[in-house]
């Protein structure tokens, strides 16, 4: 199938490497000059906005080089792994340069999957981010519908089965993956993310959108559907069994006080 789609790649991006700063600047580009795909991001920073904690603070996104969430929230501090233009940092989200509880937020998409050592992201998270600051991600998700999507035409590694959290070793920033490692970490070893992470809370799992991202073609392929039809698809996906048909989720991390339990709830959460 991966081979069958090659003549449908997207010419701006077709035989860059994934870790060329090049090919990030120009995914920029295509998210905004493809309008069914402009409207999936824009979906997805309203959501993520609305996650995060109301009141004064600062929100730090983490890998902004190709989004568009600083429109809709101005005073976002973006970064990334890669030196990008109109970035205000470069760095890793293991070792990020911020005081501790010095954050309202971090936020992220299509990130978490691609990080090298989830443990130290995890735990750097909660040294900057202060008590009621929240992780906010929206990542690809493990159901029956996704595995067949993402195993047999995304790009990237999608591995449910992986014992560990760590990703294969090789490849760069961008190029290692593991699509899985989202719904591997909070839901599959839930019990044990909440043993090792007792400074979070896992607030919420909405998994959503089985359908618009692939009609939409990515930022990968050329092809879409008229944004025209974006909201009747939303209606006609919603109505799905999420927990089946999902490929992505908003996943929610709440930072703890040092003298609070681990809750072993989530305020809203649906089952895969």
């Amino acid at each position: 199938m991966k081979r069958l789609l090659s003549p449908l790649r997207h010419p701006l991006t077709k035989g860059l490497d994934l870790d060329d700063p090049r090919t990030t600047v120009l995914r920029r580009r295509i998210i905004r000059e493809k309008g069914f795909l402009s409207k999936v991001y824009r979906e997805w920073c309203v959501r993520i906005r609305d996650s995060v904690p109301a009141g004064p603070g600062r929100v730090l996104e983490l890998g902004s080089g190709g989004g568009m969430l600083r429109e809709f929230m101005p005073e976002l501090l973006t970064s990334d792994v890669l030196a990008l233009p109109r970035l205000d940092v470069v760095a890793m989200g293991e070792a990020l340069p911020f005081g501790a509880a010095t954050l309202k937020a971090i936020v992220m998409t299509n990130v978490f999957h691609h990080v090298p050592d989830v443990r130290a992201m995890l735990r750097e998270a909660a040294r900057v981010t202060r008590t009621g600051g929240r992780v906010v991600m929206i990542e690809p998700w493990n159901t029956p519908w996704s595995r067949l999507v993402y195993r047999g035409v995304h790009h990237e590694p999608f591995d449910p089965a992986v014992r560990d959290w760590a990703l294969a070793p090789g490849g760069g920033p961008l190029g290692a993956a593991n699509g899985a490692l989202p719904w591997i970490v909070f839901e599959r070893d839930r019990r044990r993310f909440e043993e090792a992470f007792r400074e979070w809370r896992l607030a919420s799992i909405a998994p959503f959108m089985p359908l618009s991202y692939i009609l939409s073609g990515g930022v990968s392929l050329r092809v879409q559907f008229p944004p025209v039809t974006y909201a009747f698809i939303r209606r006609v996906e919603e109505s799905l069994p999420q927990r089946l048909f999902a490929m992505f989720a908003i996943v929610v991390l709440e930072r703890t006080s040092p003298t609070d339990a681990p809750s072993g709830h989530s305020d809203r959460h649906e089952a895969i």
